[in-house]
């Protein structure tokens, strides 16, 4: 995740110190050569399902703690998670696909001598490869590709086209650090698939290095800005976060389960465990947002709205 802010080829950044960037850069390609990992091969993709694991811990299911989930028989919980799990996956891809798009643009005709080249197309290549892993397992699970809805993907195409700097690196933290929280209680998670543990594992590890960047240049993009522009930025993340969880679940998931949609939308929609559990995993980015000045009144009052406040 390097910086996506517009800026002549070959130019520096004068408000850090000189190298102090390029320096963060070494040290993740540095991380990155020790620690990586190739899906393909270090997953075992031929190891059958076992039909009573979960596709994630039954507490991060939206049903979860509603009377509807009561109600439900355990192959009936066992399909919704599965699905509910490649939905996340496939809004994953999704905003990788953005991601990587931003990167490209920003390092267009970029020094490639620099470390900050070679980590952001070590970067891309990391998400190419989460996005191959997370699609062959979500058709290892036979469970059908959920996009985001027209609007989401609309909004979204402006938002890769126009967001730079804390703009853009504010939506992609969001993203990560919502799914980082996820992730390590799935990974974890005894009664999940193993094919959704070992994903989950490779994520986390590969992600640090990513979100480590993106909260380095987010910190350096604020240096100076003025008052307009924090606010303004701050309402873009805010809003990218919006599309971005409303995202996560598709309703589609309920009627797989051979659920009544409508109940189901409303009582996930409803569920306190549910706010609960996003709250919780939004603390440190909540935090981190604050911290550098991003987490505006009129920002918060959307995180509000979908409870990761």
């Amino acid at each position: 995740m390097t910086s996506t802010t517009t800026r002549p080829a070959g130019s520096t950044r004068d408000e850090a110190p000189e190298g102090d960037h390029d320096d963060v850069a070494a040290r993740l390609l540095d991380s990155a050569a020790t620690l990586s990992y190739d899906p393909a091969t270090d997953l075992d993709w031929d190891a059958p399902l076992e039909p009573d694991l979960y596709g994630l811990n039954p507490e991060w299911c939206s049903l979860f703690g509603t009377p509807l989930w009561d109600e439900m028989s355990e192959e009936q919980r066992v399909t919704l998670t599965r699905h509910e799990v490649c939905s996340i996956m496939s809004t994953g891809i999704w905003f990788e696909m953005i991601l990587q798009q931003m990167i490209l643009r920003d390092q267009y005709v970029q020094d490639p001598s620099t470390s900050e080249f070679q980590f952001a197309l070590t970067e891309i290549a990391d998400e190419c490869r989460h996005s191959i892993m997370f699609a062959r397992a979500c058709a290892k699970m036979d469970v059908p590709n959920y996009i985001p809805r027209r609007l989401t993907v609309e909004v979204a195409r402006a938002f890769k086209t126009l967001a730079n700097a804390e703009a853009a690196y504010g939506g992609i933290l969001v993203a990560e650090e919502v799914l980082d929280v996820m992730q390590r209680d799935w990974m974890r998670g005894e009664q999940v698939l193993p094919i959704v543990r070992g994903t989950s594992r490779i994520h986390v590890v590969e992600e640090s290095r990513h979100m480590k960047f993106a909260r380095e240049e987010i910190r350096e993009s604020m240096v100076g800005v003025s008052e307009r522009r924090r606010r303004t930025s701050a309402f873009v993340i805010s809003m990218a976060a919006y599309f971005i969880v409303t995202s996560m679940v598709n309703p589609g998931v309920y009627a797989a389960a051979g659920l009544d949609t409508r109940r189901a939308v409303r009582e996930a929609a409803r569920s306190e465990h549910r706010k609960a559990m996003m709250r919780t995993s939004c603390a440190h980015l909540m935090h981190f947002l604050s911290e550098v000045g991003l987490l505006t009144p009129r920002a918060a009052k959307v995180y509000r709205k979908i409870n990761m406040l």
